[in-house]
């Protein structure tokens, strides 16, 4: 395949995608009998597009590529979507997700434990977002389930992996703590503080093709007897 070929077809994939296109997924879909070079590809592109002053551009988000808008045309893309925009994350669904990101693998009572209420309804809400996902169950009595983030999570921050999340140090500097606290006492205060940073990255995240849609935490709890 030539190398033109192979740019135009990396790109009409990213335009037809609507999730991000890991490389392997890419090489899968090229067919090509020789590795191709996946990151070079997206590189050109991208100056192909700065060049000519487009509006949109390949991001390396949750382990993938995806083509996206530039931050200044939201205003134009929720116009577009008015009926469907994105919808921020309740302010307990946001707490909850701090938990699990910095905690994770992490079980329903000690997320409860360390938010103080019962975590059932936003954990469901979550889980049906496709924000976090059941990782396995805790070796302890009952053996309660256990929580992780999701690559949808990652998608949904504009990350490319749990590593891009702010450090606990980093959180430290944001919230003003002497560089003399004890580290315990700033992993307890990232927990609840985290989550204002999280709603940050929210807000940071280039607008994709069309944001998903918010939806209300569930009145009903999850089941006490699953875990």
């Amino acid at each position: 395949m030539r190398e033109q070929t192979q740019h135009q077809v990396v790109e009409a994939l990213l335009f037809a995608a609507d999730k991000p296109l890991t490389v392997s997924k890419i090489q899968e879909c090229l067919e090509s009998d020789e590795p191709v070079p996946v990151e070079e590809i997206m590189e050109e592109l991208n100056q192909q597009y700065e060049e000519a002053g487009r509006a949109y551009f390949i991001l390396q988000v949750a382990g993938g590529y995806q083509l996206v808008s530039h931050k200044e045309f939201e205003p134009y893309i929720k116009k577009l979507y008015v009926s469907s925009a994105r919808m921020r994350l309740s302010q307990a669904a946001l707490e909850t997700l701090s938990i699990i990101a910095y905690k994770q693998p992490i079980s329903r009572p000690d997320i409860d434990a360390i938010r103080g209420v019962n975590s059932d309804g936003v954990l469901r809400t979550l889980l049906e977002r496709d924000l976090i996902s059941i990782k396995g169950r805790e070796d302890q009595p009952g053996r309660p389930l256990l929580y992780g983030t999701s690559d949808e999570f990652l998608r949904y921050f504009g990350l490319n992996s749990l590593k891009d999340l702010p450090r606990l140090k980093e959180i430290d500097d944001l919230t003003g703590v002497p560089d003399d606290m004890p580290d315990e006492y700033l992993e307890d205060l990232s927990e609840e503080e985290v989550r204002g940073v999280l709603a940050d990255d929210e807000n940071d995240t280039p607008s994709a093709a069309e944001p998903p849609d918010e939806m209300p935490d569930e009145p009903n709890p999850i089941d006490s007897s699953a875990t």
